[in-house]
């Protein structure tokens, strides 16, 4: 369903974007893709939560009208308010989207690359084979909750068998699995997390502006403060070479060195996702190993190895 939500706003989008002139919603029922709804009741509702939802987005969706005469309105996104300066990306930094684009998925389902050929182009990458970032869980959930966040819609669902209503402060991808940053009615705990992928009969609120988020509320900030599910963190010991070992801790927060000696420098690197930290590791190739725990390395050696 948010599939088909995403692909028409992005039909409705290119429409107003390349006709260059105001139209009327006559017009965008019969000639965009998506508007076939059955009755006129249906494409109007329809059409204003589109509209709403573009503007959410901050398209600049305005009315003017449509001919000398200003008789009729039509609808219209002025190029000049809504177009981008040129990034003046290189070759290499373009091939470098690109092939962000090709190996990072949702679910399982490929990013659309066509944003990267309307930076202008690239040259496309070798395959990269099996490997590529999951970003997991599927569209439609993740939409629904994206929709809370931004609308500041309750949200009700079911985890760890105890139906929950929360007011969803923020949603956030970490160590492998999203996470849903939010205080739950009734708790004592003032804000909690919730891995999506362990949630079930999620229901989104129909009502808009429900509560009020912190000004200075940080999602990220605020998961890492926390315990996900109550759980402990798993920590992986690994080896990098002295020259990449600062880059490496940079990019952790909580890493701590254990030893340096002329091996390389030994990290304690906290983990809550053996795949996460596995994908990270890849990027290194042979100036990092990992060293325990034991099952954790034969992991990694075996996800290298692949198939036998």
């Amino acid at each position: 369903m948010m599939q088909k939500v995403i692909e028409r706003i992005l039909n409705l989008l290119a429409f107003l974007l390349t006709v260059g002139r105001p139209v009327t919603a006559a017009e965008i029922r019969h000639t965009v893709k998506g508007y076939d709804q059955p009755s006129d009741e249906a494409f109007r509702r329809t059409f204003e939560r589109d509209k709403d939802l573009l503007r959410s987005l901050g398209v600049p969706l305005e009315m003017r009208h449509t001919d000398m005469w200003e008789v009729e309105l039509g609808y219209v996104v002025p190029s000049d308010d809504y177009g981008i300066t040129d990034p003046g990306l290189t070759d290499e930094e373009r091939s470098a989207l690109l092939l962000a684009a090709q190996v990072v998925k949702f679910g399982g389902q490929a990013t659309e690359i066509g944003a990267i050929f309307k930076l202008g182009g690239a040259t496309p990458p070798s395959e990269s084979g099996t490997i590529y970032a999951d970003l997991g869980h599927d569209l439609d959930t993740l939409g629904s909750m994206y929709g809370a966040v931004t609308d500041r819609r309750f949200a009700r669902f079911t985890y760890k068998q105890r139906d929950r209503v929360v007011e969803p402060y923020g949603l956030i991808h970490r160590n492998g699995h999203w996470y849903l940053v939010a205080p739950e009615s009734g708790a004592p705990e003032p804000v909690k997390a919730f891995r999506v992928d362990r949630m079930t009969s999620l229901q989104i609120g129909d009502t808009p502006n429900m509560f009020a988020r912190p000004a200075e509320f940080d999602v990220a900030d605020t998961l890492q403060s926390l315990s996900a599910d109550g759980g402990e963190d798993q920590h992986a010991l690994v080896r990098f070479d002295t020259d990449v070992a600062a880059i490496a801790m940079s990019h952790v927060r909580d890493a701590v060195e254990v030893e340096s000696d002329t091996d390389g420098v030994l990290v304690d690197i906290p983990i809550t996702s053996e795949r996460d930290l596995i994908g990270w590791m890849l990027g290194f190739d042979d100036r990092a190993v990992i060293e325990g725990p034991p099952g954790l390395r034969a992991a990694f050696v075996a996800f290298v190895k692949g198939p036998q």
